[in-house]
């Protein structure tokens, strides 16, 4: 075991974190879904999602028998809801294909949908104590740091110097111990603005603090301009007050969700009307624009609400379709920003 290692332990042993809920009474697949929620989302804010989606689903069969309205509805505000439906996909391969369990082959987990390099290796070192290096966001920037490499990590080379540092810090015993540790090191100490260094185990190591540029590394993405969208979303409600969902296709935003119906820009709303409701409009209330922030753009969604001129004819309850009541709780998936117009509809 390299010093790296050897300290970083000592610091986790007395400082890491060590009753988080997927660590209690730890299990091959409660260690899967955390890998997959901590995608992209931080422990303190995806820790509640973990919780409801664990006592929802508590093994991989209940996740698999359960309908994706249901997967995505207790998924629904976490974001990046392709994580949900390959958890979903990858939950009936475990059931047909391996008993209901994970695979302990590096190869095997990265063929399931939604599993990568990193998050099968953390997989296998936290359930199953296999010597697997990891490299997420945290442990990239650590390591970044610590050897003092430049370039963004996102380039072929650079992330190929990553991943041969992280094997070589990577050691034979205490290895999901270790694996919890050099995560939590870059999730508590060495953080993307403001690290403490004077708390870091490894400080003395350290070429990028001893260079004093430890806030510069790793070298941040180059900047592409942001894109901006807009979209007429469209409240339409029957003569019961419910609200009509359309279900959004499986690949782009809020993939497999219900959402409100947009009209395309080069649509007229008349038309459309009259096309899936099967009546006219008898007049439109253009309400308050919502702004949301993706990874690559801005979308600002501009709801109008919609009297109608008759009872709607052309959409019936279906898989594609629903009809909400806003006095009922949500039973489907919805995006967060949907979720707010809806409830405050009540």
């Amino acid at each position: 075991m390299d010093a790296f290692a050897r300290k970083l332990l000592a610091w986790y042993d007395e400082h890491g974190r060590h009753d988080l809920p997927w660590q209690r009474a730890a299990t091959p697949y409660s260690v899967w879904v955390s890998e997959i929620m901590l995608q992209q989302t931080q422990v303190a804010t995806m820790i509640p999602y973990f919780e409801r989606f664990m006592a929802r689903f508590p093994t991989v069969n209940d996740l698999a028998a359960a309908g994706r309205d249901d997967v995505l509805a207790h998924w629904a505000g976490l974001g990046y809801y392709a994580r949900a439906r390959n958890m979903h996909a990858t939950a009936a391969i475990l059931v047909a294909k391996y008993a209901g369990q994970l695979p302990v082959s590096l190869t095997d987990l990265m063929a399931l949908p939604g599993i990568g390099r990193s998050t099968a290796a953390a997989i296998l070192a936290l359930a199953f104590g296999r010597r697997q290096a990891i490299l997420d966001g945290n442990v990239k920037r650590v390591l970044a740091r610590y050897h003092a490499v430049s370039g963004w990590p996102g380039q072929t080379q650079v992330l190929r110097d990553l991943w041969t540092l992280a094997d070589k810090h990577t050691p034979r015993e205490r290895v999901a111990h270790y694996t919890q540790a050099v995560m939590d090191l870059g999730a508590i100490v060495c953080t993307r603005s403001r690290p403490n260094c004077k708390a870091c185990p490894v400080n003395r190591g350290c070429a990028a603090r001893l260079a004093g540029v430890q806030e510069e590394l790793p070298t941040r993405k180059p900047r592409a301009r942001r894109r901006q969208r807009r979209v007429s979303v469209l409240l339409v409600r029957d003569a019961e007050h419910r609200v009509l969902l359309e279900r959004r296709p499986e690949t782009g935003i809020w993939g497999g969700l219900f959402s409100l119906p947009e009209l395309a820009e080069d649509d007229d709303l008349h038309r459309w009307c009259d096309r899936y409701l099967g009546t006219g409009v008898l007049s439109r209330e253009p309400l308050a624009p919502i702004d949301h922030s993706f990874t690559h753009f801005d979308l600002r969604l501009e709801p109008v609400v919609l009297t109608l001129q008759g009872a709607p004819r052309g959409v019936m309850d279906g898989d594609e379709w629903f009809w909400y009541n806003p006095a009922q709780e949500l039973d489907v998936g919805v995006a967060a920003p949907i979720a707010t117009l809806l409830s405050s509809l009540r």
